[in-house]
């Protein structure tokens, strides 16, 4: 009789078989690689390109390719001479940091916030999701420059000990001072989605058999919660915020299109588009190239948010 053994199939976790999922998706792939290279160019090459603020008004309009002395223009020069290259790469940053660390602020506050309305439910719930429904009733971006306004202050106070206690330049810390406000401000604002759509998973997540369980032990409400609940509704958050980073660099563009976001001489994509629009009858590469930059990071965003929503569908694990 033939000696027959038993296979067993090797498990696979959830974030394993979206990862797998993802790889597939050609799409996300080539814009999370674009958003690589856009990280690595705004964040490293951006060094190399000397000065942003350096102005020459003898070589201002310079064409793409020109030098002045041993400068290398390789995108030309804008209204003041400034190379446009270096002012749309240290643009970036700004336009990046305020994506990262607003939906950052946005995520931590989100998450906490909704999972503690969900889990308490009864009159805290009702209580809390009260004071979201009033935030919503209110035009965000109005929210935003109060918040700003509040908050300077406070940044021009931390700017001044930085300067005082680490000896940071006084250059470092006012660029601090001007857009950490601003990041604040929109992050502290936009975690109203996020916390509904986290509550909306705790009501259901504390229902099933893993979360009964946990009670029935004895468990504490925050460990159940922020051991056993929480790390569940990480799919749908993640997805919503790949999706909410555009969002917040919309934001900043249209803040600082209206002279309400990054303030002189510190530049952002939304500044360049700005400046760039002034000038679009006579020298139209001003507007289109910082909107070039602008345009293809938010796509590759969405793009990347729409991959990611397909890898963490639940559904998806069937086909």
């Amino acid at each position: 009789m033939a000696d027959t053994s038993t296979v067993t199939e090797k498990g696979s976790s959830l974030w394993r078989d979206a990862w797998l999922r993802l790889r597939k998706n050609k799409v996300a792939v080539v814009s999370g690689v674009v958003l690589i290279v856009m990280f690595l160019l705004c964040f490293v090459a951006a060094w190399f390109t000397g000065d942003p603020n350096e102005q020459n008004l003898a070589n201002k309009f310079a064409a793409v390719g020109s030098s002045s002395g041993n400068t290398l223009h390789l995108l030309g020069t804008d209204q003041m001479g400034r190379d446009l290259l270096s002012r749309i790469l240290f643009g970036g940053q700004v336009s990046l940091l305020v994506g990262l660390i607003a939906t950052s602020v946005a995520f931590v506050i989100g998450i906490s916030y909704g999972a503690i309305s969900g889990y308490t439910g009864g009159r805290t719930d009702a209580i809390m999701m009260r004071a979201v429904d009033t935030l919503y009733a209110i035009p965000f971006l109005v929210l935003v420059i109060l918040l700003q306004e509040v908050i300077s202050g406070s940044a021009s106070e931390v700017a001044t000990w930085l300067v005082k206690h680490w000896k940071f330049p006084d250059e470092t810390t006012h660029r601090l001072a001007n857009i950490l406000p601003l990041f604040m401000a929109i992050g502290a604002l936009g975690w109203l989605t996020l916390a509904r759509i986290t509550r909306s998973q705790i009501l259901s997540l504390k229902q099933q058999e893993f979360a009964q369980a946990a009670i029935s032990l004895g468990l504490s409400p925050s460990r159940i919660l922020f051991r056993h609940l929480i790390p569940n509704t990480l799919g749908p958050a993640i997805v919503y915020v790949t999706l909410t980073i555009p969002s917040f660099i919309m934001y900043e563009a249209t803040l600082s299109f209206l002279g309400l976001g990054i303030k002189a001489p510190n530049s952002s994509w939304g500044v360049l588009i700005k400046d760039g629009a002034n000038y679009m009858e006579t020298q139209p590469m001003l507007l289109i190239l910082p909107g070039l930059f602008f345009t293809t990071t938010l796509f590759a965003l969405n793009f990347l948010g729409d991959g990611l929503r397909d890898a963490l569908d639940p559904k998806a694990a069937k086909d």
